[in-house]
C-alpha cells in the first residue's frame, strides 16, 4: 500500500464509509477504491479534489508524502491578489513544458484553491471539464469581464 492509499483508507474508515459507500459518492466502482487503497493504481488527478472534499483533507496531505496534517494552513500558498480571482471567469497562461491542451486558450472559471492547488471548469470540446491544476504550472492569468 502506497502512502495515499494509507491515507485514503483510514480517513474513510475514520468517517464510517464502507468502500461501497465512498465509490458511490465518486460515481467509481468499489473495486476502483480498492486499488487505489492498495496502491496497485492513482485515482485520476480530477478525483483527487473530491476524494479530499468527502474526506475533510487537504489535496496537498493526499498528494505529498511530507504533508503530515490532513488540513494545513496556508501561510504564503496563495496570495490574497491570486485569490481575488476565486469564482471568477479568467484565461489562463502556462509555462511551456506544463501547458494543458484542455485550457489552452480557453476561458474558465476558478472554482477554488486547495494548499498549492487550483480547481478550474471550462466549457471545452469535450464538454464541460473540471480540471485540478497545479498553481506552480501558471505563468500568468487574465481576469476577463463579465458580461453585464
Amino acid at each position: 500500500m502506497n502512502e495515499m492509499g494509507n491515507r485514503i483508507s483510514r480517513k474513510r474508515r475514520d468517517l464510517g464509509l464502507t468502500q461501497s459507500e465512498f465509490a458511490d459518492e465518486l460515481n467509481v466502482t468499489r473495486q476502483t477504491v480498492s486499488r487505489w487503497e492498495a496502491g496497485t493504481v492513482m485515482p485520476d488527478i480530477d478525483k483527487i479534489s473530491d476524494i479530499a472534499d468527502i474526506l475533510g483533507v487537504s489535496c496537498d496531505y493526499l498528494l505529498k508524502d511530507d504533508v503530515t496534517e490532513e488540513n494545513p494552513v496556508v501561510t504564503g500558498g496563495i496570495s490574497r491578489l491570486l485569490r481575488s480571482a476565486e469564482g471568477k471567469t479568467v484565461r489562463l497562461s502556462f509555462f511551456e513544458d506544463e501547458a494543458d491542451i484542455d485550457l489552452f486558450n480557453t476561458d474558465c472559471r476558478i472554482l477554488a484553491f486547495e494548499g498549492s492547488w487550483m480547481k478550474v471548469q471550462a466549457e471545452t470540446k469535450k464538454g464541460t471539464v473540471e480540471k485540478l491544476i497545479p498553481v506552480s504550472s501558471i505563468l500568468s492569468l487574465e481576469i476577463k469581464e463579465e458580461a453585464a
